[in-house]
């Protein structure tokens, strides 16, 4: 390899990372032709996986192509801890059948972003299953408790007087002695995992391996355009969710977050990047457009191709067009006169009477394509309507 060649291969790999400890080290590191191990930590705290969790993986997968190797850690021990990061309050402990029910599922999605061929699987449990307590005080030994509550979230909870368990200030120490039994070279994790990623090069010393180098990609934001991609937080989309579903989330997006999206989420190339940004600036492109390929390329990476073009053709159909779904889910109900809010609530439209109530005021409520005009007027229902509640709720109701 040559050296331009070399020099373009590090570029290519640290492209859009955030966080790079020791930079200067493992550029060299790369450009030598040396093959590393990277290591990626997955607590399988919940059974499905979002886009937010698919940018490290992207990275992942650029680094497997240059011929390095990807050690994914399955954390069946830190899971049960849960890592309190970015969190004010202690998570709940899983247990071992759910949490390895997890990361089956985890696996699974992940895999279709990483070549499952060119990766190395470990489970924490194998050495932590005969970890003995003189083992686990000799790992305690690498930290004092002032380091360990150097972490923001500590801090925070703190201020606030809410409590911190015990078992909260080993999950990092758990995670550096994961990086002293893979012996990993590099490790990988979001910009919110720092401080652990930091404590796993001090683990490393402690146990006289050399340190590793760090690496940190952007945490994506959700679809609200203010926080972090959370399902707890209702703003995520899932790598499982339906094609159709996935197109019309990331349609919902913010104009601001377009370019984001399609450079952690894609392969767009940096100069890719720079003519769309070009474009949204002079008007030549509407973000609208740039949004509906973006959506077109992420939906393609889970479905395919064509599950991607029939998707976005569907969304135009609808919101575009203003014509029905191909398939609307349809509820069982009596044919006849109604009140409007029973009916909403029957259809799973409205969650009380009062919100029904509300919705039908504010005018976002038609049958059959007619407004409704008021709450208190009966409607009548015929078999095979369809009532909908702004853009894109409705349901078909069928006569029982």
């Amino acid at each position: 390899m040559s050296e331009v060649e070399s020099s373009s291969a590090a570029s290519e790999l640290l492209r859009g990372v955030v966080d790079c400890v020791n930079r200067e080290r493992l550029e060299a590191r790369l450009n030598s032709g040396a093959k590393l191990r990277i290591k990626f930590g997955v607590d399988p705290s919940a059974p499905d996986i979002h886009l937010g969790h698919t940018v490290p993986m992207r990275l992942l997968r650029r680094w497997q192509t240059r011929g390095h190797l990807p050690v994914l850690i399955i954390g069946d021990y830190t899971a049960r801890i849960g890592d309190p990061t970015g969190r004010s309050d202690t998570r709940p402990q899983l247990g071992q059948d759910q949490v390895e029910s997890n990361a089956r599922t985890y696996l699974d999605q992940l895999f279709q972003v990483v070549d499952s061929t060119r990766v190395e699987v470990r489970r924490q449990s194998e050495w932590f299953d005969s970890f003995t307590l003189d083992r686990m005080l000799s790992l305690a030994r690498t930290a004092t408790v002032a380091q360990l509550l150097q972490r923001s979230d500590f801090e925070q909870r703190i201020r606030a007087e809410q409590p911190i368990g015990v078992h909260e200030l080993f999950y990092p120490l758990l995670q550096g002695y994961d990086s002293v039994a893979v012996r990993a070279d590099v490790e990988l994790g979001g910009t919110d995992q720092l401080f652990n990623l930091l404590c796993g090069r001090e683990v490393q010393a402690a146990y006289g391996i050399p340190a590793q180098d760090i690496v940190t990609v952007p945490l994506l934001v959700g679809l609200d355009g203010e926080r972090k991609m959370s399902k707890s937080l209702g703003n995520a989309v899932a790598v499982a969710d339906p094609p159709g579903q996935q197109f019309g989330q990331l349609m919902s997006l913010p104009d601001s977050l377009v370019l984001p999206y399609l450079e952690l989420l894609t392969e767009v190339t940096g100069d890719e990047l720079d003519e769309f940004r070009r474009g949204l600036q002079s008007g030549r492109i509407h973000p609208r457009a740039l949004k509906a390929d973006m959506a077109t390329r992420v939906v393609a990476q889970f479905h395919g191709e064509a599950a991607a073009r029939e998707a976005a053709s569907e969304f135009d159909r609808v919101f575009r067009d203003h014509e029905l779904p191909s398939e609307i889910e349809e509820v069982a109900v009596a044919e006849g006169t109604h009140d409007v809010r029973d009916l909403l609530l029957t259809a799973g439209l409205a969650t009380s009477r009062s919100e029904a109530a509300r919705l039908v005021t504010q005018g976002g409520v038609r049958l059959d394509g007619v407004r409704v005009g008021g709450w208190r007027e009966p409607v009548v229902v015929s078999d095979g309507a369809v009532i909908r509640v702004g853009p894109r709720r409705m349901k078909r109701l069928r006569a029982r």
